[in-house]
């Protein structure tokens, strides 16, 4: 079985300021995901080797928590571009296209669409991830969270959002709310737009 490796980021650990710090990126890349990593292969090599259903069973909390985190990191990373404010790159423009058309279609506009993905990703006790999802059973766009790092396995994940302090609190301390509203500056619209294709909506 191949051992899973920390991926790349795609931009430098400072490519997000001012909106999210290079302290925080390098952190929360190098000591948190590459923590989810180590403990993927742990858990796995161990799984493998164990004979009981007992020792399974507990190993799975393992697998699942390790296995979540990494994936939701991989995808939260390539769903960051520096931001288009700073004269950085693409980050936070939402451009003509089939994935705007959707969040209009389903939000009615592109505000009532991040009060509402804020909104509810504020109401999360504790850890967890906010998402914009797509259904797959009404080819709907909704907002929807997890907890902890329970990956999103309901809904297609189009964007997320890292909630745990990690992600923030050592740039904007407890206040929530102001780095859900920094962080649209650095969304990676495309990214999340080739996503919604890849699911098929475009031809829905």
């Amino acid at each position: 079985m191949a051992e899973h490796t920390l991926p790349s980021l795609p931009y430098s650990y400072d490519a997000l300021e001012p909106h999210i710090s290079e302290e925080i990126m390098t952190i929360h890349h190098k000591k948190h995901h590459q923590a989810y990593v180590s403990g993927l292969n742990a858990a796995e090599a161990s799984f493998a080797k164990s004979q009981s259903p007992k020792e399974k069973i507990v190993l799975s909390a393992a697998l699942k928590f390790n296995g979540g985190g990494h994936i939701n990191h991989s995808l939260f990373w390539k769903n960051l571009a520096p931001s288009a404010k700073q004269g950085k790159g693409h980050g936070g423009v939402l451009k003509d296209g089939p994935l705007k058309e959707a969040i209009l279609r389903d939000f009615k506009s592109f505000e009532a669409f991040k009060k509402d993905f804020n909104t509810q990703t504020l109401a999360i006790q504790g850890s967890g991830w906010g998402w914009l999802g797509l259904n797959p059973h009404n080819h709907v766009l909704e907002v929807v969270t997890t907890p902890n790092q329970d990956p999103l396995l309901s809904h297609v994940p189009i964007i997320g959002v890292d909630i745990w302090e990690h992600a923030f609190y050592l740039q904007y301390k407890n206040i929530k709310a102001e780095y859900l509203d920094a962080i649209w500056n650095v969304i990676n619209f495309e990214e999340a737009e080739k996503r919604y294709l890849e699911a098929g909506a475009s031809k829905l």
